[in-house]
Order: structure tokens, then sequence, then C-alpha cells
């Protein structure tokens, strides 16, 4: 196994350009780089998962590869099948650092690094089989609630073997993914698969864990695609991949019930976050559920809005749900339109006050106007 960490001229500059910025998305977009990553912090149950996966057999002497954060669109998306127009490639969805660059959306981009790095470029060379694992903090934009962020974290693992070793099969697959399912949740952890659809492998697959009587999707997976590894320039090679999120995980094992948790400094919290025990609530402070109405044109993204509500109220906000939505051009005129969204509050850590809220609240709606040009209702 070797560890490597690859350095980006491109995206030291781009960070020290964007250091200098101070406009609203900006500063967003720093405060989001800045969060640390929990698959590499001690204590975290993201990083007991890192832990464990590494340790399974079929893993344990993988490459270890750490890679940018910013990634240049024409290696993220064009060389993983997903060309201009694609859903992923959407402002909506992804955080646009420059026309050109993006905060990463997914691990699989490691493809890239891994192959050009030299060393590994001489082992393609001699045919030998290459093997690698990846992980730390992606990006996307998402909607709020209580599983959900838009800043969490992957692992992805990959495997190729030269044609004329052997040919991989979906069940070889099959089998490592189980295998890492029963390292993270027991030997006695019920599995299965689904058909998927992705673009950069084929056939792929869903794996899908049991929990509680509810089977919840875990991994994304499959077989890489030959047209994809030959847009790397490497032909020859045959393999399998797979994806899962980080959260997903210890969220299931722990029966956590809100994302948030995983990031709380609260002793009280940190001292439960342990993979296999279900979480107790240390205390379910109340909630306090504040709606909005607006019209505005459009071309408003939910997604930006999103993330506004969580810049105006940091760490408070439990969801935000879509209540109603509708056109109408003799009320409200051409080319508009109503949302009407029920902001739910809610502390980790304290008991919310009433007039606490109706301040921050009177900000969401003061931030609706002035960056959505939206007219409250």
């Amino acid at each position: 196994m070797t560890n490597y960490e690859i350095s980006s001229p491109e995206e030291a500059a781009l960070r020290k350009d964007l250091e200098q910025k101070t406009d609203a998305y900006s500063m967003r977009l720093k405060r989001y780089l800045s969060m640390p990553d929990l698959s590499r912090m001690p204590g975290s149950p993201l990083a007991q998962i890192i832990a464990l996966v590494k340790e399974a057999p079929s893993l344990k002497n993988f490459d270890d590869i750490k890679i940018p954060e910013i990634i240049p669109v024409k290696i993220l998306f064009d060389l993983f099948n997903m060309p201009p127009g694609h859903p992923a490639r959407s402002k909506s969805d992804t955080y646009y650092v420059n026309e050109e660059n993006v905060l990463r959306t997914h691990d699989t981009v490691m493809w890239y690094y891994y192959f050009n790095h030299p060393e590994v470029k001489e082992r393609i060379a001699r045919e030998e089989d290459l093997e690698v694992i990846c992980y730390g903090k992606v990006y996307r934009k998402d909607e709020i609630d209580r599983h959900h962020m838009n800043v969490f974290h992957q692992f992805g693992g990959l495997y190729l073997t030269s044609d004329k070793k052997k040919q991989v099969k979906l069940d070889d697959l099959k089998n490592v993914l189980s295998e890492i399912a029963r390292t993270i949740f027991g030997p006695k952890i019920n599995i299965s698969f689904t058909p998927e659809i992705f673009p950069y492998t084929d056939p792929s697959i869903e794996m899908n864990i049991e929990i509680n009587g509810q089977w919840v999707e875990m991994v994304g997976s499959g077989l890489p695609r030959k047209d994809v590894l030959a847009n790397f320039g490497l032909t020859g090679y045959n393999g399998w991949a797979f994806g899962f999120g980080l959260e997903r995980l210890a969220i299931a094992s722990m029966q956590l019930p809100d994302i948030r948790l995983l990031w709380s400094n609260d002793e009280r919290v940190k001292k439960q976050l342990k993979l296999g025990y279900k979480f107790i609530e240390v205390s379910k402070y109340p909630p306090i559920v504040r709606d909005i109405s607006f019209v505005v044109k459009n071309d408003f993204i939910p997604n930006d809005y999103f993330d506004l509500v969580r810049e105006t109220a940091p760490g408070l906000v439990e969801e935000v749900k879509l209540l109603d939505k509708y056109e109408n051009a003799e009320k409200f005129g051409a080319e508009k339109t109503s949302y009407a969204f029920r902001i739910t509050y809610r502390s980790l850590d304290r008991t919310l006050t009433s007039a606490e809220i109706d301040n921050i609240h009177k900000k969401v709606e003061d931030s609706t106007t002035k960056v959505f040009g939206g007219v409250i209702r």
C-alpha cells in the first residue's frame, strides 16, 4: 500500500484568489472549504468507518490517495461521461468557483489523479493491478432536512486488472461490497442488490441493507466502462468500482436522528458517536416553526435559497419544506412564481426562544428580498 497526496498548483491559486473576495457567494465557498474533514478527524464515527473499511480483506493493501477539492470541470465531468447539459453540471446542483472549476461533487474523480501519477503510470506500463481508495469531503447543493447536508463525505474504491490476466464479474464486486457491509454492520446484516444506472460503470448496481425492518440504499457501484477508462488513456483493463456516503452509513449504524449531530462539539453528543451503538437523545429541544411565502422570478433556484437559509441561521435549521408553488400571471405578473416554505428551527444543544427565532426569521425574509428579489407575501 502506498499513500499519495496530490498537490494542485491550480487549486492553490484558486484558493488564494478566493481569499481576497468578500462577496456572499465567495464567503460561503470559503466556509465550506474550511469545514473539517470528519473522515480524518480522530474520534469521529466517519473516521471509524474509514478505519474499519481499510481493514476489510479485499481492500487491506489498496493504495490511499488524497486529491484536491477544487477540480476542473473537464476532469470532474467530461472524463466521466457527463457532457455539457448533464444535470450534475447544473449550477443549481454544483458549486462553481469559476466557469472552469468547481468544488468536487464525487470522489470517483480520484481515478484521474491516480492514473496520472508517475508511479502508477509505470505500473500500467507493466500491466500490474491497480488498487486504490479515496475519501473526504464532497460538495453538492441539496435540500435541508435531518439526513442531508450540502457538505458531506464519500468513500470510493477502484480495482482494475489486465484483460490478459482475468475478467472481473459482477459477483466479484458483490462479494467485496458484502464484505464491507459485514465489516461495518456485523455478520448478520441482511444485504440485497438492485440494478442501477451510472454514467461511468456498466453494469451498475446499488447495495441495500436492512435497518430496523427497512431497506436503505447504501452503495453505488459497477464495472468501469471501457470507453470511460479510455478517456484517461487506459486500455486493456477491467475491474470494479464503488462509492458511498459516509454519513449515510454512520446514521444507519447509530440510528442517528439528525445529520448535524456528526458535527457537534457537545461532549454529551460526542461521547455517544460510536458505530454500532444506538444514539440516545441528550435532550429533545423543542422546534420552532415559521412559514415564509414570496413571489420571485422564474429563474429562482431552491437549492441556492436553502444555502441562504443555512447561512442566515447556521446550525439551527432542521428542515426547509416546500408547502406550495404556483404561477398566476394575473396575480403575480408574467414569468413569476409564488413559493411557500416551512422552516423548522431547532437547536441541538439548547432551547430556542420565539423572540430569537423571530429576529432570525426576519433576517431570512430580508435576505430573500435582497438576494433573490423576492416579494414577501
